[in-house]
């Protein structure tokens, strides 16, 4: 409950496909042969059994062609292919295929079962093996020895690793947007980005997070992501909860939104801030500045009024709608990325 207005968010929690659970099972290993040699005027030919194949590897792959987990709830279920088996004349079967499954670039693996930290793929074309293929079974021409000259058995192939993994995206941008529902989020995302996020003037306008990229000069670029709108207790889960606040955790600056119309800007800032820290306490260290937005809907003093309130040096006053004191904001931005400070004089 957002405490000063009384107003009663409920605990909704949009389908965003940025968690999910699947299952990896690696192929089996084809089975051994019991054969023995046949031909004509041969009667007694030796053991010529060969050895099952090896089922194939589950890999998991980043991909920059997947921006979130969609594309994986249909099935769930991913298996590769199992070994083949062995066969007469010493001849090997053919070994499993292996499957990728690619998944969006930022995917934390989990083992379900014991919440081990699987791998973390941060990189494009980054992969790692989530499930080995089991062994093919020996055939019987392997056991042939000096005493035992015609076995009549061949090993099993051995299982494939099952696993469910617990899949967790969690955006790679170098800023995050953060504020209250409604606070010009969406809006500055689209004037400093190529993002075109869903705007409209009610509360969770933002159900999923979006990215933007933004290119500076000498082929410099980087990526902005607008968090869904944090209320009280979103780090209990509450309003769009910790579904979204996750994504925030690699970010290397934070921008904090605070509406020019707000009463209590300082109360604000300091709820948003609360609850980044109460998710996780390595948020306060990282580079941030305060963003004052929709400065077009007051004059002057009113402004000055709400930068006093805030009582922070590092503030910058912006509107979306104007465009006022954006390519200030992009020094600031390029500052905070390059050294962990920002220009004097912002506001």
């Amino acid at each position: 409950m957002d405490v000063r207005s009384g107003r009663q968010y409920t605990n909704i929690m949009p389908k965003f496909t940025d968690t999910i659970v699947i299952r990896v099972k690696a192929g089996d290993g084809g089975p051994g042969s019991v054969s023995f040699f046949r031909e004509k005027y041969v009667p007694n030919g030796g053991p010529d059994g060969g050895d099952g194949g090896k089922g194939g590897d589950v890999y998991l792959e980043a991909s920059s062609n997947h921006h979130n987990l969609s594309h994986l709830f249909k099935d769930r279920a991913y298996e590769a292919e199992r070994g083949q088996f062995g066969m007469g004349l010493n001849r090997h079967g053919r070994n499993g295929k292996d499957l990728v499954v690619k998944v969006p670039v930022g995917t934390e693996v989990m083992d379900e079962e014991s919440g081990e930290l699987v791998c973390d793929l941060t990189e494009t074309g980054q992969r790692f093996l989530v499930a080995a293929g089991g062994i093919g079974g020996r055939g019987n021409a392997f056991f042939k020895s000096s005493t035992h000259q015609s076995p009549r058995f061949a090993q099993p192939g051995m299982p494939g690793e099952d696993k469910r993994l617990l899949l967790n995206l969690k955006l790679i941008a170098d800023v995050g947007l953060v504020g209250l529902p409604n606070a010009g989020k969406s809006t500055l995302l689209s004037q400093l980005t190529n993002a075109k996020p869903k705007i409209a003037d009610y509360p969770f306008t933002t159900l999923i997070p979006n990215l933007g990229v933004v290119a500076r000069e000498e082929g410099r670029a980087y990526k902005i992501a607008d968090i869904p709108g944090i209320i009280e207790g979103a780090h209990r889960g509450m309003g769009l909860g910790l579904s979204f606040l996750m994504h925030i955790e690699r970010v290397r600056a934070i921008l904090y939104l605070i509406e020019a119309t707000e009463a209590d800007p300082a109360y604000n800032l300091e709820l948003l801030r609360h609850e980044l820290t109460a998710y996780s306490p390595r948020m306060i260290d990282k580079p941030y500045y305060v963003v004052i937005t929709k400065t077009d809907l007051v004059d002057a003093d009113a402004l000055r009024e709400c930068i006093d309130k805030i009582g922070d040096d590092r503030v910058i006053s912006i509107s979306s709608v104007t465009r006022h004191n954006l390519d200030e904001l992009y020094r600031v931005i390029d500052s905070l990325l390059e050294t962990g400070g920002a220009p004097q004089g912002a506001a």
